[in-house]
């Protein structure tokens, strides 16, 4: 199963920006996928989560500004920023997890997820 993410860039604080991750491999629709963000310096953090169910969770500071979405036709998984801040900018990962677990915070950290792709940088500047 291979992830590859894109969509990143440099844009100003308000604007937006939308991130895609294509997945090839295994069965997308199966899977859990998500949104991680590792800023310099500091540790990889949950942004937002869309299970193969369809339901979609998000971290405190991507709510109401950032939308997931997904594509089963299309292995895509989408991310859609809005809003966005400088505190947003980051590294961000898209990763699948082929668990099925009911409970939503059980995919708010990284060792759920079985396979990642190799990040977009997100630039937003004041």
């Amino acid at each position: 199963v291979q992830l590859q993410a894109f969509g990143g860039g440099l844009v100003q604080a308000g604007g937006s920006l939308r991130l895609s991750c294509a997945v090839s491999g295994g069965t997308f629709s199966m899977y859990t996928m998500g949104w991680f963000r590792q800023a310099p310096g500091q540790e990889r953090d949950f942004v937002s989560v869309i299970k193969w169910s369809g339901d979609t969770y998000y971290a405190d500071s991507a709510k109401g500004r950032f939308t997931i979405s997904r594509d089963n036709a299309k292995n895509t998984v989408t991310l859609q920023m809005n809003n966005l801040k400088p505190e947003d900018t980051a590294v961000y990962y898209c990763a699948a997890s082929r668990s099925t677990w009911f409970s939503s915070s059980y995919y708010y950290t990284g060792d759920k997820y079985h396979y990642w792709g190799q990040g977009t940088l997100v630039t937003v500047s004041s």
